[in-house]
Formats: structure tokens, C-alpha cells, sequence
């Protein structure tokens, strides 16, 4: 009787203790995700400042044929200006640099011919020629269409190093880089397809 009475009161204790500690934990993440939010915008916003207002990319025309090679103004918009160009899903892959879940983009298993362009600002990025399967659910390409086109940026998030992909005509996060592709480069880019915009060929 008494160790029934004690089960009792010991997991009614233990029940309330677990209850408060999640909701303290839940308080205090959502209070640093609170008070992280403006700095990472207020370092974004920095960031802008420092990158070049011109950039030199290659140009080809929608059947994939090199055209040449330019410098033109690097896109600078607002977060709330790409927010209104935007779906809310690509603006947080493309602008926050967020990933869509394996196979459920609509480029992973796609293959016709074609070129992929920037979602945000039609810059030239890959060509179905590089594409191949990785079995990773993302589309994957063993080679940007023109090296100038893409930029590449040390990323030190979910605690490992990885090598971000970007447009360099107007800086959208596209995926990462990683060194497990094949032949002749050994690369894999690991693209979003919702920074993608495929351009099948006539």
C-alpha cells in the first residue's frame, strides 16, 4: 500500500518535473531563435556591403549555347522585395538558404535536355549534360555550365564544414558542393530544385 502511494506521488512528481523542464526548454528556444533572428538579418544586411556590385558571369541562350562572357550589375534587392517575387518555399531555400526534403523537388528524377537556370534572376547555372543520378533525392550535376556562373562559400552550419553553392549574378543559395561525384570532376552539386528553372531544349 505505502510503495503503491509512493509510485503514485513519485511519478506525479516526476511527471510535473518532465513537463516544466520542456516547457523551459521550449521558452528559452524560441526566446533565442527570438533574439538570434535580428542579428543573423542585421549580418545579412552587413554582408550585402561587402560583396562587389558587379560580377562577370557567362551568358548562354536557352538551347545552351555559350554566348559570352559579360560584367554586369549583381542583383541587390531587399529581403521583403524577394519575399514578393518569391513562394514562401523558395524564398526560404533560395534567400535563407534553407533545403527542400530528398525526392521532392521537381528536378531530383528529371531527364530530359535542357539548361537550369537561377529561379531568381535567370542566370545560366547547369546543363543536362553534367546531370546524373546520385541516389541522394536532389538533382545532381557534376559541373556548373560555366565556373564564372556559380560561387562558392565555406558553410560551417549544422556543425560540419561544407562548401555552399550560390549564383553569383544575385547571391541565392542553391545547395552544396561535395567531392563524392563522378568522373571527369569527381564533384557532386547538390542543387535545390526550387532554385532551379529548367529551359528544355527545342
Amino acid at each position: 500500500m505505502f510503495d503503491s502511494d509512493f509510485d503514485r506521488e513519485g511519478r506525479g512528481k516526476l511527471n510535473r518535473r518532465l513537463f516544466l523542464t520542456s516547457a523551459a526548454a521550449a521558452i528559452g528556444g524560441l526566446t533565442l531563435w527570438q533574439w538570434k533572428m535580428p542579428l543573423l538579418l542585421g549580418a545579412e544586411s552587413a554582408g550585402e556591403k561587402d560583396l562587389p556590385k558587379e560580377v562577370t558571369v557567362v551568358l548562354f541562350d536557352d538551347s545552351g549555347k555559350k554566348l559570352k562572357k559579360v560584367q554586369i550589375p549583381r542583383v541587390v534587392k531587399t529581403l521583403d522585395e524577394w519575399r514578393k517575387q518569391l513562394p514562401s518555399g523558395v524564398f526560404d531555400i533560395t534567400r535563407r538558404a534553407d533545403t527542400e526534403m530528398a525526392y521532392t523537388g521537381k528536378y531530383w528524377n528529371l531527364h530530359e535536355k535542357g539548361i537550369y537556370r537561377c529561379i531568381c534572376c535567370d542566370n545560366a547555372l547547369f546543363d543536362s549534360m553534367t546531370k546524373f543520378d546520385s541516389g541522394t533525392g536532389w538533382p545532381s550535376f557534376w559541373a556548373p555550365i560555366a565556373d564564372q556562373n556559380v560561387t562558392e562559400k565555406r558553410d560551417g552550419s549544422l556543425g560540419m564544414i561544407r562548401t555552399e553553392v550560390l549564383c553569383t549574378e544575385c547571391d541565392a543559395h542553391l545547395g552544396h558542393v561535395f567531392d563524392d561525384g563522378p568522373q571527369p570532376t569527381g564533384l557532386r552539386y547538390c542543387m535545390n530544385s526550387a532554385s532551379l528553372r529548367f529551359v528544355k531544349k527545342a
